[in-house]
């Protein structure tokens, strides 16, 4: 797979049930497949730039610590779900350029030399760049949960795919606890599959106009069985900030199943 007009990717992926894909659950082993197949795609950046779903602030925020621990937000799994380590360097230069192009777009914007890396960053990094040799800094989501805040914040990012930048999204374009505990195996769920294709149809159709794309993912929980998928929309916005990043329509990269519903990753 060839990057399209030689701009440096970006990479919407579901990160999966906490540990599990680094657990050898059955149920996310497509997901695993994915990320270690995509990873040689996507170049050999020179930094990682990653929104994870579990970090939520104010105002937006950046890592801006040159060795992030690993916060281990997640709850009664086998002790070895708390050993893991991925000693990854972060990269504080590379966020203070990100907090001045967020700054110069008019966001509030602040630097946490503190924060660690939540398992929405080390889970799918781990499988992705095993060997931690490349600098990552994380990217807070708003609070506010706004989608066209969030495709600001995108779009104040956007001159990064002129650099050696891999920006990475790390969701889940399902993400119905409930029904994922809940759910009949083996029963098709023709809520979670009736969304997805409307998000895969709003991503990858290149019919679309950018504002018309841009107006179907601010106004995402009209689609079809929307609040069912997304009752909570902080495992979708990462998807609108690659999407404000990009401006423009996205390949499907993975369509298959985690923990029996269906879910998406889009590549720019």
């Amino acid at each position: 797979m060839q990057i399209s007009n030689q701009l440096s990717p970006v990479l919407f992926i579901p990160h999966g049930g906490g540990p599990l894909p680094l657990l050898r659950d059955e149920n996310h082993q497509t997901l695993v497949n994915f990320l270690k197949e995509i990873t040689p795609t996507l170049g050999v950046p020179s930094t990682i730039l990653i929104i994870s779903a579990h970090w939520e602030e104010d105002k937006v925020t950046i890592t801006s610590g040159r060795t992030p621990s690993l916060i281990y937000d997640y709850y009664g799994f086998p002790d070895e779900a708390y050993e893991v380590e991925y000693p990854v360097l972060g990269d504080p230069v590379f966020a203070n350029r990100i907090y001045n192009l967020l700054q110069e777009s008019g966001f509030e914007t602040k630097l946490d030399d503190h924060r660690g890396f939540d398992h929405g960053v080390f889970v799918p990094l781990k499988i992705m760049y095993p060997e931690a040799k490349i600098p990552c800094v994380q990217l807070s989501l708003l609070n506010n949960l706004d989608p066209e805040s969030h495709i600001k914040i995108g779009k104040a990012l956007s001159e990064l795919r002129n650099e050696n930048i891999l920006i990475v999204g790390s969701g889940f374009s399902f993400h119905n606890i409930q029904a994922l505990i809940s759910q009949n195996t083996g029963m098709p769920d023709l809520m979670n599959e009736e969304f997805e294709q409307w998000l895969i149809d709003t991503c990858t159709n290149i019919n679309f106009s950018p504002s018309v794309r841009e107006r179907r993912l601010i106004e995402w929980s009209n689609a079809p069985f929307a609040r069912y998928c997304q009752p909570r929309e902080e495992h979708l916005l990462p998807l609108h900030i690659c999407a404000g990043v990009s401006g423009s329509y996205a390949k499907l990269v993975f369509d298959g199943e985690i923990i029996g519903k269906k879910a998406s990753a889009f590549l720019w």
